[in-house]
């Protein structure tokens, strides 16, 4: 299959990741290893290079982090009706861990109360703040970056 090269502008990718909620985050593990699990954006999609998500202290995402905060961060959209293409977007990045309740609160959407049902006031709940350095994607046959 042959791929053309195309350029998105960030508002361009950001209307087509409106769609996809949940990525693969993926750490350096203690081991050396990468560890990957998947989280959601919680609907906070207007994609302008930076990502969004809440764990609480003692997972293994908010260690992994404190000890390399370079982290990655993979979306997938489902093929669509009639033969739509996937789309495929890869996000490098560096990861800040934020424990402001202000900040909780600009970012809480109401499904959060599923997995922290003290909402925002949840003990060792953190905000993680995913920067993009780099982002790559593949859309059917065309693939390319988009400078952050």
């Amino acid at each position: 299959m042959n791929h053309t090269t195309s350029q998105m502008s960030l508002g361009d990718l950001s209307r087509l990741m409106s769609k996809i909620d949940h990525c693969m985050f993926s750490t350096h593990a203690g081991n050396g290893h990468i560890a990957s699990r998947p989280m959601s954006n919680n609907g906070d999609v207007e994609y302008k290079g930076e990502s969004w998500f809440f764990a609480l202290d003692s997972t293994h995402t908010v260690g992994e982090i404190e000890r390399d905060p370079k982290v990655a961060l993979s979306f997938t959209s489902s093929q669509g009706l009639l033969g739509q293409r996937p789309l495929f977007i890869a996000v490098e990045g560096e990861a800040e861990l934020i424990r402001d309740k202000g900040a909780f609160q600009e970012h809480w959407t109401k499904d959060l109360d599923r997995w922290f049902e003290q909402g925002a006031d949840t003990p060792g709940l953190t905000l993680i703040k995913v920067r993009a350095s780099r982002i790559t994607y593949w859309d059917g046959t065309e693939e390319g970056e988009v400078t952050v």
